[in-house]
């Protein structure tokens, strides 16, 4: 078990992701700065708030979550930080310790409990989604405001678990969506979890078209 600092968020970050953030609170500033002197290297955990805000505290937050690593930071002065941070593997909280100045947990990696994704999954993915760009256009064109931008579906990991991941930072998912594939035990199971969404996400554009 390892006690980490954690950065409860507004959004779900997925292993593989990227976290640009702006650091004014000072509980998060000496966050921050332990990070960044940890001779295990600058990483905190990240979990989405399941209810309450961001800035304060009193937040109720979820048990899944994400190891990050500050892989860039800026003193932009008066305390404040610019950070660009990484997802890197998923974890699970075990338990909440004290926020003594900042969140603590103790939390352990959680690896996916199956590997079953086959290669049409990817194919039918990709299919899917340049339905929905085609649907997204049309309606940007029925509404007279700029196309969104078709995501580049190459040179994606290798591995499947990173593929999935990748796949879904490339799409508008709401962040109960990307909690949802976070939070699922496998990849057999994460599959059906982005399936779903992106049907929603269809069926969405589909329906503004209609209007």
């Amino acid at each position: 078990m390892t006690v980490s600092p954690m950065f409860p968020l507004g959004t779900a970050l997925l292993p593989g992701g990227r976290l640009p953030l702006h650091v004014f609170e000072p509980r998060y500033q000496e966050l921050v700065r332990d990070c960044l002197a940890a001779p295990e290297g600058p990483f905190f955990g990240e979990v989405l708030i399941a209810r309450g805000a961001e800035v304060g505290g009193g937040d109720l937050r979820n048990e899944v979550g994400t190891r990050a690593e500050i892989v860039a930071n800026v003193d932009l002065g008066g305390g404040r930080i610019a950070m660009d941070c990484r997802g890197r593997e998923r974890i699970r909280v075990t338990r909440w310790l004290p926020d003594d100045p900042y969140p603590k947990a103790e939390v352990e990696p959680w690896p996916d409990e199956d590997q079953t994704i086959g290669e049409s999954d990817f194919h039918a993915f990709s299919a899917r989604i340049a339905e929905l760009y085609s649907l997204l256009a049309r309606l940007a064109g029925k509404q007279h405001v700029p196309s969104p931008r078709v995501p580049d579906l190459g040179g994606l990991p290798e591995d499947p678990a990173l593929h999935l991941y990748s796949l879904a930072d490339r799409v508008p998912l709401g962040d109960a969506d990307r909690y949802a594939l976070l939070a699922a035990p496998g990849l057999s199971t994460r599959v059906t979890v982005f399936s779903d969404a992106l049907d929603g996400l269809v069926e969405l554009a589909e329906f503004g078209l209609t209007k």
